[in-house]
């Protein structure tokens, strides 16, 4: 069989690719050698955001169209992503208040900003935001931005791309690619196809696909590796904080999973395989000596439940440092017999233009229809920004049994298609075994059967982020239960 595209990389640019293209009707393959979303696409800060700080690098072109698609996002799904009002505390010996009001008023005004509300200056010890600031921290200002669920944002992609014809292969490594005549051929393990267009979408290992391919090119990729640690909840409220360290880097302190508080990140340029990437202990102690420079109450390392590390492939634009290198997304396309697509660089953010971009840029080559992403929400997310509450007074009148912080954890996570994986069932009996923490059979099956999950590892960490709460006695009865059924 001959695909019209073959896409390596089973992450955010790669799902979001397919998912696109399938939609306008292409034949399209993905082989993704781990799980999906196991590399930097479940490993980020979980914003969609504009990137104020990017404004310091003068990447306007970059904010704005970052901040369109932000309530495009927003709007296309709701279960998985929500409006935040993020607390911005002045600090003397910081940016000065005028750059921040400054940068704070383009930040309103670029993107058409329509759903989200604008900034306000918060007096800090009146605001219940100030009760976990250190003392002499009396302003702030109060800004927009949006959480998502990073790794569902990929299992949804490459969920619909499937629904729509695309051939999603998880576990299925690319192990060569070779022209012919006017088709790529390509292995995946014993088995061959071929494709008329490749896409290279591999994320921190594109450049080692392009050497693989034995493609000239002079583009390069730097890979940043950025930290974030998990305490145990910091502050009672549930708004998060962007705080400026004194050595000009940004961070985050965010609410997170109901008990806990992420905290990152860090931008260090990454040695050796990807896949290797942790937080070192010299991350951890930077991370945790930024944010008690504002607390009132100090953290340490006794306070810290998970670590996870990821690795940014960007576009190698020969910055100074890995903080002012460019996350803009390049796109190198070489015509030289069928094409080869290679994604540098991207955020989660601009994941959607990002494909919209890579189909128009195969346009000669391919029939790639119209755009269509923009007004088609991801699967479950078929209702209104802000209904959560509607949509769970709806679930548990039809499901009584389930109470609600189970039934706000099956909204954020599936949406509408709650009702699809609780299939009618009158009990928590009837969905099957109980795992703890309100995971039962019923969901591992859908995980297994909709969404390409495998292992306990997939589905604590990368389809829920159950795992923080899962003992090793726990997680070994569901990965048995896997492997029985």
């Amino acid at each position: 069989m001959t695909y019209d595209i073959v896409i390596i990389g089973g992450g955010v640019n790669g799902t979001g690719i397919a998912r696109d293209a399938a939609g306008r009707g292409l034949k399209v393959l993905l082989a993704e050698m781990g799980d999906l979303a196991q590399g930097t696409s479940s490993n980020s800060t979980k914003l969609i955001h504009g990137g104020l700080r990017y404004l310091e690098y003068y990447e306007f072109r970059l904010v704005r169209e970052s901040l369109k698609e932000r309530e495009i996002l927003l709007r296309n799904m709701p279960h998985i992503a929500w409006p935040m009002r993020f607390v911005l505390p002045v600090v003397k010996g910081r940016r000065p208040q005028w750059m921040i009001r400054a940068g704070l008023y383009l930040y309103d005004s670029l993107g058409g900003r329509k759903l989200l509300p604008p900034t306000q200056t918060l007096k800090l010890p009146l605001h219940p935001a100030g009760e976990a600031l250190r003392e002499g921290l009396t302003k702030a200002y109060e800004y927009s931005d949006c959480w998502v669920d990073d790794a569902r944002l990929v299992a949804l992609n490459a969920r619909d791309a499937a629904e729509r014809g695309a051939d999603i292969r998880v576990g299925t490594k690319v192990t060569g690619a070779v022209r012919d005549g006017d088709v790529w051929r390509v292995s995946l393990g014993d088995t061959q196809v071929s494709a008329r267009t490749l896409i290279n979408a591999a994320g921190p290992w594109v450049r080692g696909v392009i050497d693989a391919v034995g493609i000239p090119s002079r583009e390069n990729v730097r890979l940043v590796r950025g930290s974030h640690i998990v305490t145990r909840r910091l502050f009672r409220h549930n708004q998060p904080y962007f705080f400026q360290n004194a050595d000009g880097r940004i961070g985050f302190a965010i609410p997170y999973e109901t008990d806990f508080t992420l905290i990152g990140t860090t931008d260090f340029d990454h040695q050796g395989d990807p896949k290797d990437a942790t937080c070192t202990e010299a991350e951890k102690e930077y991370l945790i000596d930024f944010v008690n420079a504002y607390l009132r109450n100090p953290i340490s390392r006794d306070d810290i439940v998970w670590t996870y590390s990821g690795v940014r492939a960007l576009y190698d634009d020969g910055a100074s440092s890995a903080t002012e290198a460019t996350r803009d997304y390049v796109l190198s396309l070489d015509e030289n017999g069928p094409p080869l697509l290679s994604v540098f660089g991207g955020k989660i953010t601009t994941y959607r233009r990002l494909a919209e971009a890579a189909l128009t840029k195969l346009s000669p080559h391919l029939e790639v229809g119209s755009p269509w992403t923009r007004e088609a929400p991801l699967p479950g997310g078929n209702f209104a920004v802000g209904g959560n509450e509607g949509l769970r007074a709806v679930i548990q009148s039809r499901y009584p049994f389930i109470g609600t912080p189970w039934a706000d954890r099956l909204i954020r996570t599936y949406g509408t298609d709650v009702r699809f994986l609780l299939d009618g069932a009158e009990t928590q009996d009837a969905l099957g075994t109980y795992f703890g923490h309100t995971l039962t059979e019923a969901e591992v099956r859908w995980l297994r059967t909709h969404e390409f999950a495998r292992t306990a590892e997939d589905i604590l960490w990368r389809r829920t982020k159950l795992g923080l709460r899962f003992s090793a006695a726990q997680v070994a009865a569901l990965d048995e239960w896997l492997a029985r059924n």
